[in-house]
C-alpha cells in the first residue's frame, strides 16, 4: 500500500483522513497516485492538477524520501519506498507572500 499525506486545507474539502492509503499497480508513479486519489476523492479534481493540462498546481508540491519531486516527470517511477508504504508521499501547500 502506498501512503498520501494530505494537508490539512485539502483533508477538509475532500473529507479524506490524513494518511490515504492507496493500493497502486506497479510502477507507483505521480501520476498513478494523483489519478487514484482524484478517483477516491472527486473534490480534488482541478486542485492539485490543470484540468486540462493535468500540470502540477503552481503552489503544490511533492516529497518523498526527503526529496523534492515537483519538477520531476509524473510519469517517473517513485522510489521503493514510497511504493511500498515504507516512506510517504507528502502533498504540501506552497505559501508565497510579500
Amino acid at each position: 500500500m502506498t501512503k498520501v499525506v494530505l494537508p490539512a486545507q485539502l483533508r477538509i474539502l475532500a473529507s479524506a483522513p490524513a494518511d490515504v492509503e492507496l493500493d497502486l499497480a506497479p510502477p507507483v508513479t505521480q501520476r498513478a497516485i494523483l489519478d487514484a486519489l482524484e478517483a477516491l476523492y472527486p473534490a480534488l479534481r482541478g486542485t492539485l492538477r490543470d484540468h486540462v493540462t493535468q500540470e502540477r498546481r503552481a503552489f503544490v508540491r511533492f516529497f518523498a524520501c526527503e526529496q523534492d519531486l515537483s519538477h520531476e516527470s509524473p510519469d517517473a517511477p517513485l522510489p521503493d519506498a514510497v511504493a511500498n508504504g515504507v516512506e510517504p508521499f507528502l502533498i504540501i501547500g506552497a505559501i508565497a507572500g510579500g
